[in-house]
């Protein structure tokens, strides 16, 4: 679970009950991340009501450092707060993977060769 998750609002009065949804979706990313970086993860989460012609809708950002200067964001706009944090858990994850596989060293096919040739 990523401990430091920074929660605010502009124009926007964060309630308990989000903040205890919000902190439970973007918290569990953790698992997806390589295994040394996990501990000093910081998260912000940033909601701003933005007032339309037609009704108000909310644009939600997060930002998430990563040990090693890597700071991966995502960002959307929705008419439900619970629905935008849904979506940007789903973006995060996505670039989350992409960013574990450039980190994590993976075995080039000249290595996967040499482990299966009998030596003699």
């Amino acid at each position: 679970m990523i401990d430091k998750i920074d929660l605010s609002g502009s124009n926007y009065k964060i309630s308990d009950s989000f903040r205890k949804y919000a902190i439970k979706r973007i918290g569990k990313l953790d698992r997806y991340l390589p295994r040394g970086s996990k501990k000093d993860v910081v998260a912000k989460v940033v909601i701003a009501e933005v007032d339309r012609a037609h009704n108000n809708k909310y644009e939600i950002s997060v930002a998430m450092e990563i040990p090693g200067g890597k700071v991966i964001t995502a960002k959307d706009e929705c008419s439900n707060v619970f629905a935008g944090i849904d979506i940007i858990e789903a973006k995060l994850k996505g670039q989350i993977r992409r960013f574990k596989l450039e980190a994590t060293p993976h075995l080039s096919k000249k290595g996967l060769k040499n482990l299966f040739i009998k030596r003699s």
